[in-house]
């Protein structure tokens, strides 16, 4: 009987250790592979207009309660009902504003469920939990978030994944 400390593990799947210069270098190479098979006028300087929409962006991605954080020259699919937007970093410093917004969605959904308005009440619960959910990124923001320690990589020699050959980081990155 194998001793239980050589022993693989039952599901461990086989992973090669690439050492860093390789990385490095297979990415440069990868990079270098891309812009070549793209337009070049992808890589021309962009006129003032084409600059100044790109600045005014980031200007307009400040609101009320935090920042956008949608991609430049994209829609706001919410129709700018941030609370319940995903990309929304809400600002720290507006979470009065914030829990007044959530109190405000409460009162609301007590009106609309007396009121008999049951497709409101389905569409405020929507923004309450984003509301909730805003408050609680705050939360875990102010409190450092929950760090994992990964400790440092292992660096190792290459080793090989089939019979007869090694795996290659450039291929790897060319089937993608």
């Amino acid at each position: 009987m194998p001793d239980s400390a050589d022993a693989p593990e039952p599901d461990a799947r086989r992973r090669v250790e690439i050492p860093a210069a390789e990385t490095i270098e297979a990415h440069r190479a990868f990079i270098a592979r891309r812009r070549a098979a793209r337009p070049s006028e992808e890589y021309r300087t962009p006129t003032e207009e084409e600059w100044d929409a790109f600045l005014a962006h980031f200007e307009k991605r400040k609101v009320s309660i935090g920042t956008c954080g949608r991609a430049f020259s994209s829609p706001c699919v919410h129709e700018h009902a941030c609370v319940r937007c995903s990309l929304l970093r809400p600002d720290p410093a507006q979470r009065g504003r914030l829990e007044e917004i959530r109190d405000n969605l409460v009162a609301r959904i007590a009106e609309a469920e007396r009121e008999g308005w049951l497709g409101e009440v389905e569409g405020l619960r929507v923004s309450l939990a984003g509301a909730e959910d805003k408050l609680a990124q705050m939360d875990r923001r102010a409190s450092g978030g929950t760090a994992i320690d990964l400790g440092m990589p292992r660096i190792a020699a290459a080793q090989s994944t089939q019979a007869g050959g090694t795996a290659s980081l450039t291929q790897s990155l060319d089937d993608q």
